[in-house]
């Protein structure tokens, strides 16, 4: 599959219209060394160009795993340049709506469009080389009269979409990562899917690194959308199948419990709560394996504890939230990665999911959510702001 033309093209020609804009703008505005900026703008332009007709032409689902890192970069590349002249030309052409009524331009409109097309072009760049390695510990209690009195002061870390097949055979993000978790000294650890890209074959360099991942009571995963090969481009069924049964393989490898449409029960003394994994249950149009009646042997409306880990967001708001006939306290989930972008607690997320990041509840707050941004990167290899996020939950009866 390659980038779709009735994206790139309409992309290609707003950044070509913006290149035209600025250089003429160059033109009228820069005295001195008018010849080279108007000859920089336009050599950017068909750099930019050339860039994407390219990308047009770079098959993404059959291409290898370098090539399509590669890809990414070049297209983060591309918009690190081309949103800060985005930016730019929005704030010069409000700084010439005085010019229809014969006033000057508002010069400060155009030098602060500069300024923060220069801020957002670092932010992304800072984004992509240093914040998308700085881990945040989230710390959340939970306090709830139906939690088991053994399971007072339980300890979950959580965390989500590693996506490993971003940083090729590098492990030193992933080791990190671990390091920071078995140093909380969790009593559980959950990871809540997408952990490769594409293929399994992605979790290759990692499965040592991830093996040292420490917890008395398990560590226990669920699959994401990315980690049934469905973003590949497969040679046959059988291919696929085999594609899956590595996954499998690789996870039971590194000591993980992957959950597969089944329960898996924490004890402690006489007590006991359930821990419920689903495979991919979503919102279109991400393909749905999972089944959470199939999930628990046991009655969903039952008084027992559930914590559920179903790695889509949505899956909460259509089948638990509203659902008296599902008693689950709490479900963990990932998938959003908070669009990788967030800031002062906004993310664009918001406006694809309404459960996003963060702590959600229903209306009497017996079923609640908890969305975890994720720790890796997908589509471009950067977070600006929203931090690689390792959550840790202290239950409280």
């Amino acid at each position: 599959m390659r980038l779709p033309l009735v994206l790139i093209l309409p992309v290609l020609f707003i950044g070509l219209l913006v290149d035209w804009y600025i250089a003429r703008a160059v033109g009228q505005r820069c005295t001195h060394a008018r010849r080279f900026w108007r000859t920089f703008a336009r050599i950017t332009a068909y750099i930019g160009c050339i860039t994407l007709l390219a990308l047009i032409c770079t098959p993404k689902r059959s291409g290898g795993d370098e090539a399509l890192r590669f890809i990414m970069w070049v297209l983060f590349a591309y918009f690190s340049v081309y949103l800060p002249k985005y930016l730019f030309c929005i704030f010069d052409l409000l700084a010439k709506i005085p010019q229809l009524f014969r006033r000057k331009r508002i010069k400060a409109l155009s030098i602060s469009g500069v300024a923060l097309a220069c801020i957002l072009f670092f932010a992304m760049w800072w984004g992509a080389l240093i914040n998308r390695y700085d881990i945040d510990v989230n710390r959340v209690e939970i306090s709830d009269s139906r939690l088991p009195a053994a399971f007072d002061g339980l300890t979950i870390a959580q965390i989500s979409d590693l996506h490993t097949g971003t940083y090729g055979t590098d492990t030193a993000f992933v080791d990190k990562l671990v390091a920071t978790i078995n140093g909380l000294k969790p009593d559980v650890v959950v990871f809540t899917g997408d952990i490769v890209n594409r293929h399994s074959a992605e979790l290759e360099p990692f499965t040592g690194t991830l093996s040292r991942l420490k917890a008395p009571m398990g560590v226990y995963s669920i699959l994401g959308n990315h980690d049934y090969g469905d973003y590949y481009n497969w040679p046959s069924d059988a291919a696929k199948a085999e594609n899956m049964e590595l996954m499998y393989r690789l996870q039971a490898g590194m000591g993980w419990r992957l959950l597969r449409n089944e329960t898996a029960w924490l004890r402690r003394g006489n007590d006991s709560i359930a821990l419920i994994g689903v495979e991919n249950v979503g919102d279109p149009p991400f393909h749905v394996y999972g089944s959470l009646p199939a999930s628990y042997t046991g009655n969903l409306a039952d008084a027992t504890y559930k914590i559920l880990l179903s790695h889509n967001p949505a899956h909460w708001v259509q089948e638990i939230k509203t659902n008296p006939a599902n008693n689950i306290a709490l479900t963990l989930s990932g998938h959003t990665h908070a669009m990788q972008m967030s800031a002062f607690g906004l993310s664009p997320a918001a406006f694809r999911y309404p459960t996003w990041g963060g702590m959600y509840a229903d209306s009497d707050s017996l079923r609640r959510l908890y969305v975890n941004i994720g720790a890796g990167e997908v589509g471009i290899p950067a977070r600006i702001g929203a931090t690689p996020e390792i959550t840790l939950f202290t239950l409280r009866k």
